[in-house]
């Protein structure tokens, strides 16, 4: 059984900028702390120990209900204090320092990277909806990170029409293929983590990464 709660007195934050359901994330947190809140102010996020950056959407709409509430700045300071983060697919991509979709807009500029279309190469239906894989980029890399469950691949499920693209290949945590086309589907910088994909709908192996994920704090 996976769920085993944590009853320390860590806090962990969920940022709701008005583009998530927070309900999911919610519930997966909960199987293994007590400790969950629900926040859209800088004095929740300062309160916390970790935070998860959910989000489904577009970039311009997620960095604009963050700037709308004055959460930028603090989630970048919270950053650097060296707590979790845990961003989860439109929350991922804010992590990185640009954004294309219907545009050119600035992310939070946490990891040093872009969000960009599928390319005009995959053939599939995009948005990439539904299960797929995901793997390391190098055997081992996994280790001491919150990927690291038994097994060194996974199914997890997706819901995307942009793409992350680091600038360094030390910030891939995972890859998944598409239509012949290998994408990064996890990132990752020291204490910051981002999955494309979406853990808390992702069955054994997703909430394994949620578990792990509170085992940080």
């Amino acid at each position: 059984m996976l769920d085993s709660k944590n009853m320390g007195n860590h806090r962990i934050a969920i940022i709701d900028y008005g583009l998530s359901n927070l309900y999911s994330i919610s519930k997966a947190l909960g199987r293994f702390t007590d400790n969950v809140f629900i926040t859209d102010e800088l004095s929740g996020l300062n309160s916390a120990d970790a935070v998860v950056l959910p989000g489904v959407g577009a970039f311009e709409e997620g960095m604009k209900g963050l700037e709308a509430r004055g959460l930028t700045e603090g989630i970048k300071k919270f950053a650097i204090s060296g707590r979790p983060i845990l961003g989860i697919c439109l929350g991922a991509q804010l992590l990185l320092s640009k954004g294309y979709e219907f545009g050119v807009f600035d992310g939070l500029d946490l990891i040093k990277g872009e969000v960009v279309k599928f390319p005009e190469a995959v053939k599939e239906k995009i948005p990439h909806i539904g299960w797929n894989e995901i793997y390391p980029p190098e055997s081992g890399q996994w280790n001491k990170t919150i990927f690291d469950f038994s097994g060194k691949k996974a199914n997890m499920y997706f819901i995307h029409s942009y793409i992350m693209k680091p600038e360094k290949s030390e910030n891939i945590l995972a890859l998944t293929s598409y239509a012949g086309f290998e994408f990064c589907s996890a990132i990752r910088q020291k204490n910051i983590y981002g999955c494309q994909f979406h853990p808390e709908k992702s069955a054994e192996q997703g909430l394994g990464i949620i578990k792990n994920f509170v085992g940080l704090v």
